[in-house]
């Protein structure tokens, strides 16, 4: 199965030569699980030819805002719409959460109550996932359709389902706490009260969940679909 990754936004400089830039650390997110991987830099308005040049999305995070006014969002918004028409599926992560859920119709803020940053424990339904943080925008009302699947004691829309065409997630499973530590240093400091990033190293090491949503992420690419 071909994943197409939309790029939205790099990794930091510095920080890429161990980590690599976000394509990278999907692909080792959902490696092993029969997937094969395309990039489109979408930021730099690199846009696919159709929706089906791949077999499934997947639309990483960055450092703008879905609601700020840069060249690559409408368009990709429209290729979101027009995704979710076809029934192709899509997977959306942070900014993907919040950029998915806005051009289906939802609403994405800037949060008032501030920022989340490195483990953080969200409820699906029964089960408890710890997962790294790294937000202040989030979605504040879901577009029409989609199910709220997820919450933490930060973000009420932390995942949404839409029914089996899209499933996006507000946490970074592909952030290891080491590219966390990388942020915390090269965008953290001075932009995030020091009281949080301090709580954040605090609590970097097991448990992390990120294999159990990545299970999660594979299953919903690879489930039957209507046709």
């Amino acid at each position: 199965m071909r994943i197409g990754i939309l790029q939205t936004g790099d990794a930091p400089a510095d920080l890429r030569p161990e980590s690599g830039d976000y394509p990278d650390m999907f692909q080792r997110l959902l490696d092993g699980r029969g997937f094969t991987f395309r990039t489109w830099r979408v930021v730099d308005l690199e846009f696919p030819a159709t929706v089906h040049e791949a077999d499934g999305w997947l639309i990483t995070g960055s450092r703008h805002g879905a609601y700020e006014d840069h060249a690559f969002i409408p368009p990709l918004e429209a290729f979101i719409r027009d995704i979710h028409a076809a029934r192709v599926p899509l997977v959306g992560v942070c900014f993907g959460h919040q950029i998915i859920a806005q051009a289906l119709g939802g609403r994405v803020e800037k949060f008032a109550g501030g920022w989340s940053v490195g483990p953080t424990d969200y409820r699906f339904g029964d089960e408890t996932l710890t997962l790294n943080a790294w937000h202040q925008d989030q979605v504040v009302a879901p577009p029409p359709g989609a199910r709220t699947v997820a919450q933490s004691d930060f973000c009420a829309h932390a995942a949404l389902a839409y029914d089996d065409r899209a499933f996006t997630v507000q946490a970074h499973p592909e952030f290891p706490d080491a590219f966390i530590r990388g942020l915390i240093r090269t965008r953290g400091k001075g932009v995030v009260p020091d009281p949080l990033l301090a709580g954040a190293e605090a609590r970097m090491g097991p448990p992390n969940s990120a294999g159990r949503l990545a299970d999660h992420i594979a299953d919903f690419f690879t489930a039957p679909r209507q046709a």
